[in-house]
């Protein structure tokens, strides 16, 4: 009896492990192949596969609506979506990222970066770099900023990033702004990030490429914290601001009410 029992507790975990390295697409094969097992341990296993595979489900539905803006302009061969980040920090660049998905884009769980966590964007980042049919990142320094503000900054920082691009594109996608000394088509797009696919992988290149920048500045001035503010204007920042004072990273123009 002791036997039989362990014999069943080996086959309930071989299908728990069965379970842990199935591919996310092959669920429903999974819960076809253990449905009609009545025991209660596999039942529960084939439960959590329909919940895996429900959720994928879901989140396809919400990949496709963030293409409306793709599909209304499926006429125009390369689409770029723009987006920036940075416009509002003391300290650090702002960084502009123009990214032309694949019309048949498959890549999930793309969102605004600010609604995904750190891990999340990185691991997008990746498969971003790897599928799209080109990526160009733009940064604009303290210095030029400080020289043409912040607005005309961030201008400059996408036409960097578009200008790296290969092929151009066609159709500009932009969150909320229309950039000048640009030759084409350009729909902006309020909240943008939120709204159409290839803003959102924008903006996750943009903050990916940033919050990195900000953490090997944390390395260079350890007092202030960027690996954690970013460069933004936290208590803290402007505490070790006004006690060792700016850095040639800081924004003259930004910080001019705390020092």
């Amino acid at each position: 009896m002791e036997e039989k029992q362990k014999e069943t507790v080996e086959k309930i975990g071989s299908i728990k492990e069965h379970l842990a390295h199935t591919a996310t697409e092959q669920l429903m094969e999974f819960v076809q192949a253990y449905e009609s097992d009545s025991r209660a341990g596999v039942q529960k296993l084939v439960e959590t596969a329909r919940k895996r595979f429900d959720k994928l489900q879901q989140e396809k539905i919400r990949t496709e609506s963030l293409k409306k803006y793709e599909k209304e302009y499926d006429n125009y061969t390369y689409i770029c979506g723009i987006d920036e980040v940075g416009r509002g920090p003391l300290a650090g660049p702002v960084v502009a990222a123009a990214v032309i998905l694949p019309k048949d884009c498959d890549i999930l769980y793309i969102n605004d970066s600010k609604k995904l966590s750190a891990a999340k964007r990185e691991e997008l980042y990746d498969v971003i770099m790897e599928k799209a049919v080109s990526v160009g990142i733009g940064m604009v320094g303290p210095e030029r900023i400080d020289e043409i503000n912040i607005l005309q900054a961030t201008y400059e920082a996408m036409r960097q990033a578009i200008g790296q691009l290969d092929p151009q594109p066609d159709l500009l996608l932009n969150d909320a702004v229309t950039i000048p000394g640009i030759e084409g088509r350009q729909v902006p797009i309020i909240k943008g990030d939120a709204k159409s696919l290839s803003i959102a992988a924008a903006s996750i290149i943009a903050k990916v490429t940033r919050d990195r920048m900000m953490r090997e500045y944390d390395k260079l001035f350890p007092e202030y914290d960027f690996a954690k503010n970013k460069g933004y204007g936290t208590a803290e920042h402007v505490a070790a601001l006004k006690t060792f004072g700016p850095t040639p990273i800081h924004r003259r123009s930004f910080i001019s009410n705390f020092i």
